[in-house]
């Protein structure tokens, strides 16, 4: 195994397999177990999206109830776990991670964008904890029962948590799912910031500072998320990284924004956030199977303590304390 083994926040293979019909175990988009195993994975974080708007009409969705999607999706990553259980397990503690890493396996770690399949129904928040869901962000793009995307609009940007994002919040902390507050608009993430009992997470955000994109975290909130010992995993999205049209992602434009997050939020809060499998960006680095490139650039920028939380450290510990 790799020196630094890497947890990725945030990826969107499974929609990939569920609906395009991508190969799980050696597929060719930016993730599968072979390019896990390649790019040095610890536990890959692998999301059940679920796509709304023209999200749906992409994925062949639209009309697909979302509760019904999501059972669907849950039902394939049950499926892949055991069709590949000679490489790769399910994990729902730090302490399952470290057996699977010492039986020489990888760590899947289930996790959800966008709860609207909620409804409103927190029985749906129990049956999460029952399915091994560690961390779940409360949105997406389109409003739900829980709140209100970004928006670049000021007012819509700034409207707050709904009733029961705040009931959701609660009873997630209790449970142990680390709340994700990728995708929410600033008005929520501060409901957030106030609410939770436990560390909470951006799974797949930048900062605003150096993209000036409603979707990237400014410097206040990427201070008040480290100092709530959360944890912030850097987007490869080219989108989020810079504002000039490249559609290219490099490897350093990735450090920038580290660099930048560690000032503002301090180390503990870094991670990575790829959205593999989600971004459309030409990467410098191929797909998962280069992770390694990234981790030598940080190298001299880094101390290698520093490196090794950002690659899996802060977020084990993130987990841990909502565990």
């Amino acid at each position: 195994m790799k020196r630094f083994q890497i947890i990725d926040l945030h990826c969107d293979t499974i929609v990939e397999c569920v609906t395009n019909g991508a190969d799980f175990r050696s597929g060719t988009g930016h993730i599968s177990l072979d390019k896990l195993a390649a790019g040095g994975s610890l536990a890959q974080c692998f999301a059940i999206w679920i796509p709304t708007g023209k999200a749906a009409e992409r994925h062949h969705t639209a009309g697909v109830g979302y509760y019904d999607y999501y059972k669907t999706a849950k039902a394939f990553f049950k499926k892949a776990m055991a069709e590949n259980s000679d490489v790769v397990r399910q994990a729902r503690t730090v302490a399952e991670i470290e057996q699977n890493k010492a039986d020489g396996k990888l760590s899947a770690i289930l996790t959800v964008e966008d709860s609207i399949f909620v409804e409103g129904k927190m029985e749906r928040i129990d049956e999460m904890k029952e399915d091994g869901v560690r961390m779940a962000s409360l949105i997406w793009n389109n409003e739900n029962c829980m709140g209100y995307p970004n928006r670049r609009d000021f007012a819509e940007h700034m409207m707050g948590l709904k009733p029961f994002g705040y009931d959701a919040i609660a009873k997630m902390n209790e449970y142990g799912i680390v709340v994700d507050v990728s995708h929410l608009n600033e008005g929520g993430f501060w409901g957030v910031a106030k609410t939770s009992k436990k560390p909470f997470a951006a799974s797949h955000s930048c900062a605003r500072a150096l993209c000036d994109h409603p979707r990237n975290l400014t410097d206040e909130q990427l201070k008040a998320l480290g100092e709530a010992g959360g944890v912030i995993g850097v987007n490869f999205y080219d989108a989020f990284l810079h504002e000039e049209e490249t559609e290219y992602t490099s490897i350093a434009d990735i450090v920038k924004h580290l660099e930048y997050m560690k000032d503002k939020a301090g180390i503990e809060a870094l991670a990575f956030g790829s959205d593999f499998d989600g971004i459309s960006s030409k990467l410098e680095f191929g797909d998962f199977a280069g992770f390694p490139q990234i981790v030598d650039a940080l190298e001299g920028k880094f101390t290698d303590d520093e490196i090794d939380k950002i690659c899996h450290g802060n977020f084990l510990r993130v987990l841990k304390d909502n565990e």
